[in-house]
């Protein structure tokens, strides 16, 4: 493997030889796979031949895997690649998605990407939904400044709606993360 990855050459020939052989079924289960072992570099590279095939349509999951398993491995270069290759396919994502992405970067200690992703989450032209934001309220109790902002947000768009507020000295032994600590 270490091989492949040092040689460039030798791994074009590769993918040209072996890989372009697959058929979709079979690219989409080795990338899958790729991703379930946290395999960084053969998942970058399966997803650009994948993106090549004459078959491949923009998909939110095949988005969403990818940037699931890049917060997983912390790859923020590769998951703004990711993120621009969607925006320029003009791939949707629902509510449900962007909370579950949030969520993925949040529990990777990415607050910064997953304030971004928030960002995006908010102009979405898809409805707002109380249960995701309750999800990325929870992913972000260690970021009690983030946690404000978004919980704000939360009361605005749903008033009369409540926020469970963990009880402070519940987490007393934790290092809490401020915005400031983020920059």
């Amino acid at each position: 493997m270490k091989r492949l990855q040092s040689n460039p050459v030798r791994l074009q020939r590769c993918i040209q030889s072996h890989v372009s052989r697959l058929l979709k079924s079979d690219l989409v289960s080795v990338l899958a796979e790729f991703q379930r072992q946290d395999q960084v570099f053969l998942s970058m590279k399966l997803y650009d031949v994948v993106r090549k095939e004459i078959w491949y349509r923009p998909d939110m999951f095949f988005y969403r895997d990818m940037l699931m398993m890049l917060a997983r491995n912390k790859k923020v270069d590769e998951a703004k690649r990711v993120w621009e290759d969607l925006k320029r396919e003009e791939v949707l994502f629902d509510q449900h998605t962007f909370g579950d992405i949030m969520r993925a970067f949040l529990d990777n200690e990415l607050p910064g990407e997953a304030m971004e992703i928030y960002a995006e989450m908010r102009q979405s032209p898809d409805p707002p939904l109380s249960l995701p934001f309750r999800v990325i309220l929870k992913g972000l109790i260690p970021y009690p400044e983030l946690r404000e902002k978004i919980k704000a947000d939360f009361l605005e768009l749903f008033p009369g709606y409540s926020v469970y507020d963990p009880p402070e000295d519940l987490f007393e032994d934790q290092d809490w993360k401020t915005e400031s600590d983020l920059d």
